[in-house]
């Protein structure tokens, strides 16, 4: 694993660091949003006092401060894997590049000593879960690893409430940022509450470093609203999900191709719609974890 000489320099002199997935660069978002979006993402980190560690997998090795020129080639490369954390070692060793999924990132993260990470949207417990029995690997690896993940919940297509009840399941720690329910991706709220309220970064970092203290090494969640003037109403966004999984279900697609097809026919359903509040709640997250990250420095 290669380390940015400026992440690697942050780490050593103790100045905040956020991860970031690099799968919303290769697969999430259409070129050039994709690219224009994750440098704007950096930006803001920056801005608000901390460095950005976008993690992804060049040519067979991992990186953690992935440069403009690499997050590029992500970005615009036909022939960039989804690396999940079990496909890492064969893509290594193949040699091949490839964008981190949350699971992937998060391992990177960890072995770095990152503890604050940001994505979009998690995987979660899929909405045909009793026939495919297709739970995503980020929900164990948000639990694994002493990191804190900043999401606007699960991809809106994905089971809210079966995805909650696998994390507490698996003692995974959510928290709802300055709201009592779980956000719903291109929508505030999914519905679903939640039991512990955060108003400030601080609510945050003391849980989470006693929660290191009481169990061991061990992640938590925190779920983050996108702005209310770039959400989508809920019922537009259940009858874009509706559509989108019914077109999925009569072409048959499934396992990993399912999420960027249906992030695409999304798109294609609200006009484009769905990718302004994507593009705005990745953003807004960023912003949420520089601070969480800040505080977690003491800064």
């Amino acid at each position: 694993m290669r380390i940015s000489n400026e992440v690697e320099q942050a780490l050593r002199d103790g100045t905040p660091v956020v991860a970031l997935e690099s799968t919303i660069v290769a697969h999430g978002m259409p070129r050039p949003t994709n690219i224009e979006t994750a440098l704007s993402v950096e930006a803001i980190i920056r801005g608000e006092g901390a460095v950005p560690a976008s993690v992804g997998l060049i040519k067979g090795e991992l990186v953690c401060g992935l440069s403009p020129a690499e997050l590029e080639f992500l970005a615009y490369s036909d022939d960039v894997v989804k690396a999940q954390e079990r496909d890492l070692a064969r893509a290594m060793v193949a040699g091949r590049s490839g964008a981190t999924t949350v699971g992937a990132t998060l391992l990177a993260a960890s072995r770095c000593g990152i503890r604050v990470h940001v994505t979009g949207g998690i995987g979660g417990v899929a909405p045909d879960f009793s026939d495919t029995l297709d739970i995503s690997a980020d929900l164990l690896a948000i639990g694994r690893y002493p990191c804190i993940t900043v999401a606007s919940g699960t991809k809106a297509f994905m089971d809210v409430k079966a995805t909650l009840e696998y994390l507490e399941t698996t003692g995974v720690p959510v928290a709802g940022w300055r709201t009592n329910t779980f956000p719903w991706f291109y929508s505030r709220d999914s519905g679903q509450s939640v039991e512990w309220r955060v108003d400030h970064p601080d609510d945050v970092v003391g849980p989470f470093r006693a929660d290191q203290e009481v169990r061991g090494p061990s992640g938590m969640l925190v779920g983050v609203p996108l702005p209310a003037e770039s959400a989508l109403p809920e019922e537009t966004t259940r009858s874009a999900i509706d559509q989108a999984l019914a077109r999925a279900n009569r072409e048959g697609i499934s396992g990993k191709p399912l999420t960027p097809y249906l992030l695409a026919t999304i798109f294609e359903v609200t006009g484009g719609a769905s990718l302004a509040a994507n593009v705005a709640l990745i953003k807004n997250n960023a912003s949420v974890g520089a601070q969480i990250a800040r505080s977690l420095q003491g800064s």
